[in-house]
């Protein structure tokens, strides 16, 4: 029978450990989630200064952008959006896009489409939208072992090609550690390449709210506002020539309705709010040190993060959702991240702190994580 092979995937999705379901919330906050009737501890979400508790004054603008951003789409709002972001972090010109995924996969696709010669050298551990971008790409593409500026330096070296591109994250979204911006960036300038960063995860958090390029300043900087953030779209910061050329061939930008004008003034808003919450980014990292202190007074080995992102590694996925469902019967919700997300024999529980839980909260995660080894 035609496309049999649907049950049969989902079958063996099923057995492994692996098959992926969706959980419908009924409320939530940056600290408290409800689902299925019941209360939760939040750990899961990526809120990382808790502002979508925040209010929001009276939005204005309206919800619909009407069209692409070379037909009509393109706003006064929208300008004055990636003016602001320019300002901000020291660039050229920006370009404003629905999500972090459409910036990272179409940028990587758009900016090779003339390229005579193009070569892409990711992180291993890069986002999915980055990896998929690179194999899309009219370009060759290899990775190089996580933060190793060793192996990534041996990659550039062989290369012969003249356009080259090095992209990284700042924090990594599974990892939760911090790539070596500064070097990346003094590596690419001694070996003529660009280095593209993908700042979804630091920016709000790291380099005082700016980021993990603040003051490294990429070639190319992409800004997700889905987290600390609190809102949806995504920003590419750029050079004016690169942000031109992206206008002319990066075709999830020209053949997409432009982000709603509704979406710029939250984003404004948003923004706003980050530059001045350095009082939660202090109680934030007290968190994150906390947290830590506590989970090696109880020999929980976490891995080596000092950001929100805290993943406990158990191996198997079946262990990691066992200990997920142990979790919730305790009034704990956060994610059990399993292959592929994760490499083989990697599975966790990927724990995210913000600004919104306190010691308290914080004692009765770890109680809970230790009643589960």
């Amino acid at each position: 029978m035609a496309f049999e092979f649907i049950t049969d995937a989902l079958n063996e999705r099923q057995a492994q450990h692996l098959l992926r379901q969706r959980v419908v919330v009924q409320n939530n906050s940056a600290r408290v989630i409800e689902i299925a009737d019941h209360q939760f501890l939040n750990f899961a979400s990526n809120d990382y200064l808790a502002l979508g508790d925040e209010p929001l004054p009276l939005i204005t603008r309206r919800s619909g952008a009407s069209s692409s951003p070379l037909v009509t789409g393109y706003q006064a709002c929208h300008q004055q959006l990636e003016q602001r972001f320019c300002d901000l972090l020291g660039y050229e010109a920006a370009m404003l896009f629905g999500s972090g995924f459409s910036a990272n996969i179409s940028v990587l696709k758009a900016l090779f489409n003339e390229a005579p010669d193009g070569f892409i050298v990711q992180d291993k551990l890069n986002h999915a939208s980055l990896i998929d971008g690179g194999l899309q790409a009219n370009a060759q593409m290899q990775r190089f072992n996580h933060n190793n500026l060793s192996h990534l330096q041996a990659r550039l070296e062989k290369s012969k090609s003249r356009n080259k591109l090095v992209v990284s994250e700042g924090v990594f979204s599974m990892d939760g550690d911090c790539a070596p911006v500064a070097d990346i960036k003094a590596l690419c300038q001694h070996q003529g390449a660009w280095f593209m960063l993908d700042d979804a995860h630091g920016f709000g958090v790291k380099g005082n709210g700016l980021g993990c390029g603040a003051t490294t300043k990429p070639d190319i900087l992409v800004i997700t506002f889905g987290k600390a953030l609190a809102c949806n779209g995504a920003i590419v910061l750029s050079s004016k020539p690169v942000i031109d050329l992206l206008l002319q061939n990066n075709r999830d930008y020209i053949y997409s309705t432009a982000i709603s004008p509704m979406s710029c003034e939250v984003a404004d808003h948003r923004l706003t709010q980050v530059l001045a919450a350095d009082d939660k980014r202090a109680h934030l990292s007290d968190l994150i040190s906390y947290f830590k202190s506590r989970c090696a007074d109880e020999g929980l080995a976490l891995m080596d993060s000092d950001t929100p992102i805290q993943p406990l590694i158990i191996g198997d996925s079946e262990g990691a959702l066992n200990a997920q469902q142990a979790l919730r019967k305790q009034g704990i919700w956060l994610s059990a991240i399993r292959p592929p997300t994760v490499a083989h024999n990697t599975a966790r529980l990927r724990i995210t702190l913000n600004s919104a839980h306190t010691h308290q909260d914080i004692d009765t995660l770890v109680n809970a994580l230790r009643s589960c080894q």
